[in-house]
Parts: structure tokens; C-alpha cells; sequence
């Protein structure tokens, strides 16, 4: 890092997870500037205003939604030959698609939750039984139950999902018929693709990885009925708890976190987010490349369980990248 002068962070952005890159962006504009550096905040105009990045060192991407976790920023990036923090095009690309994602798991023999994808939600009435597409337009609710049943093995809540954008945006959690057409209306875009996620019950975690290293693993503890937006960005409610697990579990949690880092070609930094269910068994349930860094955010949470300070979480993430 000490070859490092100017370091642009590049936050903002129009997704709709605009509003934490920008608390994410000033945080680490913050931080890099006590590191004593030289540093700029940079709200993200589009691919095609990358030129005036070049005149910096360093890139740090605190860019969160399709512009900063798609890959095409980073594709970009490369081309121009300008370094920046965390994965490269090809690991954000596999990450966010959670689809694709949980393919890439599966085939790596690492647990996903089972999910079955929703396309076109108002237009399909019928499908062909091995289509990997579920109908739920014209279902009661007792159908929609013994869909689910039949697809998942089990009754109970499911997920509804996009299979892409970040900030647990648009996840409902849902057990009718009538909460899945209520919730597809009520998403930001009811025309993207969608997913029903098998609904995994028990403790949730996430693991924070920097350099290949596990950080200690937070335990999620929310009131609200899972860790949506509300629950991660706005309660007060919300404890991040450093997880207590027994040393099999500790060990179990590690490697699955990192082979599934690493199965998704993810570098540098980034975290995994898990469910333990009651039997003992972790699940991944999604791996983020460019994780929130606000005063809510995990990341820096999981280093001060190291005695982290946040700047030394921002300059680690920076060495890492190099």
C-alpha cells in the first residue's frame, strides 16, 4: 500500500441500494484520508465515464447493486488497466446471480438451499413437469402448498427472491398463494426473473473473509422475520453477535465459507452468508463481493472482534486487492 497516493472510492450510483453506497462510500472516503492518503469521492455516472479514474492509484469499490457487484465495472477496470478492491468481472458476474451462484455450489458439492426459478410470473399458466420454472398465477393456496411440498420435500415458508440485486431488496417471506402475487406486485419489478428459495430454519451467520482469512463469524440476531433491508440497514433492534459455536462447528463453518469463496472465484475480500439449521448443518444462502461498509455493516463488525479498528479493516482490504 505504501506505492499508493491518490485512491478514488467510488460509491453512488442509480440502484436502488444507492442510498447505502453512499453511507458505504463516505465511510471508507473517511477512513481512507485518516490512513493519510490522498482520496476523492466519486458518485458512479455510468461505464463510460472511467476515464477520468486513471489518474489514481487505486479504486476502491464501494459501489453496491448491478454497477458495482455485475462485473462490468470491473471488466471495464482491467481493460483500462486501473487497479481496484475486491473479485475481478468473472467472480461478481457468478455472485450475483443467485442462481447461478447456487449452481456453482451445488456442482462444488457445497449445501444451497433448494430453489426452483419464476420467470414471466403473469403470462405462464402451464408447464411441462421437468421445467425448472414454477407457475403460481392461477394456484389457491392449498395448491401453492402442495407445490412447495412437492418441490421442497417439506410444508412450511419459502423465500420469494429476485435472482439478482442485493440488500435483501424485494425478499418476502411467504406461505400462500395470495402472499406470492402480493409480493410480486409489490417488488420494485415484478417483470424480473424471480426464485422460491427453500426456507431454512435456525441460526443465521455471516462470515467476513479479507486475504483469504476467516474473520470471526457474526451471528445475525433480528426481531423482524428475517434479515431484510429494515433489519440490516435501519433497526436499532438488530445484534450482530460474535457467533459462539463449539470447535467442530467453528472449523465447519471456515471451510465451507471459503471453498465456497473460492468456488465462485471470489478474491481479495467479500462475505458469505449462512444458515445453521437444527440439525447442525450450515447452508450457503448467498456471497457478497462488495459487502456494506456502514455503521450497520458486518465487515467492519467482524474485524473489531479481532481488535480491528475500521481504518485497519479499509487498509486490509486495500493490501489485499493489490
Amino acid at each position: 500500500m505504501d506505492e499508493l497516493n491518490k485512491i478514488a472510492v467510488l460509491y453512488g450510483g442509480t440502484s436502488l441500494e444507492r442510498d447505502i453506497s453512499l453511507k458505504s462510500g463516505e465511510a471508507v472516503y473517511r477512513s481512507i484520508l485518516d490512513l493519510g492518503y490522498k482520496s476523492n469521492l466519486i458518485d458512479f455516472k455510468g461505464l463510460s465515464s472511467l476515464n477520468i479514474l486513471k489518474k489514481y492509484d487505486f479504486i476502491f469499490i464501494a459501489l453496491h447493486g448491478f454497477e458495482g457487484e455485475g462485473g462490468e465495472l470491473q471488466r471495464k477496470l482491467d481493460a483500462l488497466n486501473i487497479p481496484y478492491s475486491g473479485s475481478s468481472y468473472e467472480a461478481c458476474f457468478n455472485t450475483w446471480n443467485k442462481a447461478l451462484t447456487k449452481e456453482i455450489l451445488r456442482q462444488k458439492n457445497l449445501k444451497t438451499p433448494n430453489w426452483r426459478l419464476i420467470e414471466d410470473n403473469y403470462k405462464l399458466e402451464s408447464l411441462d413437469e421437468d421445467s425448472n420454472l414454477l407457475p403460481f398465477k392461477k394456484h389457491s393456496d392449498k395448491e401453492f402448498s402442495s407445490t412447495i411440498i412437492n418441490t421442497f420435500g417439506k410444508k412450511g415458508s419459502v423465500f420469494l427472491k429476485p435472482i439478482t440485486d442485493g440488500s435483501s431488496l424485494d425478499i418476502y417471506k411467504i406461505s400462500s398463494n395470495k402472499q406470492f402475487l402480493e409480493s410480486i406486485k409489490s417488488s420494485s419489478d415484478p417483470n424480473r426473473i424471480f426464485m422460491i428459495e427453500e426456507a431454512i430454519e435456525g441460526r443465521e451467520f455471516t462470515m467476513t473473509i479479507i486475504d483469504e482469512q476467516c474473520y470471526p463469524p457474526i451471528e445475525i440476531i433480528t426481531k423482524n422475520q428475517f434479515y431484510d433491508y429494515d433489519a440490516k440497514y435501519l433497526s436499532n433492534e438488530t445484534r450482530l453477535e460474535k457467533a459462539v459455536l463449539n470447535n467442530e462447528e467453528m472449523e465447519n463453518i471456515m471451510e465451507i465459507s471459503l471453498s465456497a469463496f473460492k468456488a465462485l472465484k471470489c478474491r481479495a475480500w467479500g462475505r458469505v452468508d449462512l444458515m445453521q439449521n437444527i440439525n447442525g448443518e450450515f447452508y450457503i444462502i448467498e456471497i457478497n463481493t462488495v459487502p456494506g461498509m456502514t455503521n450497520h455493516s458486518c465487515v467492519p463488525r467482524s474485524g473489531q472482534f479481532l481488535g480491528l479498528s475500521f481504518n485497519d479493516v479499509v487498509k486490509k482490504i486495500i493490501n489485499a486487492s493489490l
